[in-house]
């Protein structure tokens, strides 16, 4: 990026707050006002580019970042590309041709499902997550779970937006991983 990324409280102003959705109550924090704006995606990609270059200071390189269907593709691709790592999506069920690892969470009512390819991972690969946003932790808890089943080292977690009240943030940290995001809204 030739130009200065926006600070990190400009680019708050571009996620759209749209209030009752999916239902009553619930304060829905739409990012996609701010990957349509092209200043604000480049300086949102650049802001998580940079952490992961704190996040890995003294360490080895990471193999993968790895993002979760499906912001987190929009987020960790970019990411990845702008570091030269590899991407490592974590998909849902059925959405990979080749043989899978998975791994099957809670849902606040239900199950769900993320799957891997199987050989994606050797042991010991350093991995990071990047993904857009960590509410109650459910599935970054997962995929932390899944990378670290298939042998990766996994020890931080990147966000666009965090919302604290939520409680995944510390659900993470008490996985011993290190959560940094760009942005905080209070409230669900």
């Amino acid at each position: 990026m030739t130009n200065k990324p926006l600070p990190s409280g400009d680019l708050k102003k571009l996620v759209r707050t749209v209030p009752d959705f999916p239902e009553p109550g619930i304060m829905f924090r739409d990012i996609t006002t701010l990957i349509g704006d092209g200043a604000g995606l480049a300086s949102t990609i650049e802001h998580l580019a940079k952490i992961v270059g704190q996040a890995v200071a003294g360490q080895s390189r990471p193999r993968y970042i790895v993002g979760m269907e499906a912001r987190g593709f929009i987020f960790g691709a970019a990411v990845a590309a702008h570091l030269g790592i590899g991407f490592l999506p974590v998909r849902k069920p059925g959405k990979l041709p080749v043989a899978t690892r998975g791994i099957d969470y809670a849902l606040e009512y239900g199950t769900d499902r993320l799957e891997i390819a199987a050989d994606a991972i050797e042991p010991g690969d350093n991995v990071i997550i990047v993904d857009d946003l960590i509410a109650t932790g459910g599935t970054a808890l997962a995929t932390v779970q899944l990378l670290r089943e298939a042998g990766a080292e996994v020890d931080t977690a990147l966000f666009v937006i965090d919302l604290p009240d939520l409680g995944g943030a510390e659900k993470l940290r008490g996985a011993d991983i290190k959560v940094e995001s760009l942005m905080e809204f209070e409230g669900a």
